[in-house]
């Protein structure tokens, strides 16, 4: 709140000042504009390249099982043990209506973590699963011969 001075009302000035809290709420939404894809940025893995990988839009319903060079398994961004893998991916698919898995292996893991994985899955009655890649560079480019 704040005074007149000098004026012939002399009282308490009872408006409110709204620029300073447009001020805070611009800086929030800023804030939140810079980190909210930070946090969607799942497991650091270097993806196997391969020339024929379709683009699939991520979105946050999407279910995915991320192996690193090492072999531990996360799903979800959350690291999971290798013998807690299906029950944990049966208890985020639970609710769900859409039953697919993502793999997203790093190419360094071992060929029998990624099929280690997918035996879990197939046990817990998933049979529609995907591999992401990165799309290969196309040879040849724009340039003219």
């Amino acid at each position: 709140m704040a005074m007149d001075i000098g004026g012939a009302k002399g009282g308490v000035k009872a408006d409110i000042n709204v620029t300073p809290l447009a001020d805070v709420m611009l800086v929030l939404l800023i804030i939140m504009m810079i980190v909210a894809p930070l946090l969607q940025k799942g497991v650091d893995v270097r993806l196997p390249t391969a020339a024929n990988s379709a683009d699939k839009p991520e979105t946050q319903d999407q279910t995915v099982v991320a192996i690193t060079a090492d072999g531990r398994f996360w799903v979800n961004g959350v690291p999971v043990a290798a013998e807690e893998l299906r029950v944990r991916v049966e208890d985020v698919l639970e609710g769900k209506s859409d039953r697919v898995i993502l793999i997203k292996a790093d190419e360094d893991a071992q060929y029998s973590a990624v099929m280690d994985c997918m035996d879990q899955l197939r046990l817990a009655g998933i049979e529609d699963m995907g591999l992401i890649t990165e799309r290969k560079a196309q040879a040849g480019g724009l340039g003219g011969n």
